[in-house]
């Protein structure tokens, strides 16, 4: 057996039947509602809890973060968003119509994570708009986790429900 089967053997390219995959998801969406633009969820609740030098460093945190998404979305934001749109079209494209499962679980795993990034830059504009400190910060970023953790559960069910359909059809048709 040579490298190329081994590393094939390990990583295996029908990621629906492959522990991995639902592993990653799984990683995937627990770190994006726990990282509410950059800021752990669990600061937010300690400095709506404890208020003083916790909330003062969460929303430090929080400016730091902001401003720094922001500067990435006015300065290249165009760019990135051309490049993400050709590279979910081309995942779709292969794991849709030229049936790639890969390009599939990829495309189940990238695509929902584009809202996601839409909702942060949004969350962030409204924060920097809007000037938010103290509790009125607290209650947007749990709005913004919110909506992340809706968008996971969705993408979860959707990601689940495709990989029992191709693992039962691999299984009857294969």
């Amino acid at each position: 057996m040579n490298w190329y089967n081994s590393l094939f053997e390990l990583i295996d390219m029908r990621s629906f039947s492959n522990l991995w995959f639902w592993i990653a998801l799984a990683v995937v969406w627990s770190s994006a509602s726990h990282w509410v633009l950059g800021v752990p969820y669990d600061m937010v609740q300690r400095a709506r809890r404890v208020g003083g030098q916790t909330q003062q460093d969460m929303e430090d945190l929080v400016r730091i973060n902001v401003n720094r998404l922001l500067y990435i979305g006015r300065v290249s934001g165009l760019w990135i968003l051309g490049f993400a749109c050709f590279f979910l079209s081309g995942l779709a494209i292969l794991g849709f119509v030229y049936e790639l499962e890969f390009a599939q679980a990829l495309f189940l795993l990238g695509f929902p994570m584009s809202f996601v990034a839409l909702i942060s830059l949004s969350t962030a504009r409204l924060i920097e708009a809007e000037g938010l400190l103290g509790e009125d910060l607290c209650k947007r970023l749990t709005r913004c986790r919110l909506y992340i953790q809706m968008i996971g559960t969705v993408s979860i069910f959707i990601t689940a429900i495709w990989g029992m359909y191709q693992n039962l059809s691999i299984g009857v048709l294969g």
